[in-house]
């Protein structure tokens, strides 16, 4: 477990924007994110890294970034948040806030 979050920790501390989706097995509109952060991956390449963090396998990493509802995506950059929204985003928004940050 906290070999997890020391990696997630790693990831989210890098100079490369990380796009977290945080989901859940039992969450209808979480299954119609894949395809959009497929997208975003497709447009962007190498230059994000999208790994999804499902709260029900990770509670702690859920809770210490007070994630109330899913989806919710969440940019990180060195560590802080830059960007974060619930519910079902389109690709063109996201495509956007990682440009922005």
């Amino acid at each position: 477990m906290e070999e997890v979050m020391n990696k997630f920790q790693q990831l989210i501390n890098g100079d490369k924007p990380v796009l977290v989706d945080f989901s859940a097995e039992w969450c209808g509109p979480c299954k119609m994110m894949p395809p959009i952060l497929k997208e975003v991956k497709n447009k962007m390449g190498d230059s994000v890294t999208i790994i999804k963090v499902d709260i029900d396998k990770s509670p702690h990493t859920a809770a210490a970034f007070k994630i109330q509802s899913v989806p919710t995506l969440v940019i990180f950059k060195k560590g802080e948040i830059k960007w974060r929204q619930s519910g079902v985003v389109p690709a063109q928004y996201i495509q956007q806030a990682l440009n922005n940050v």
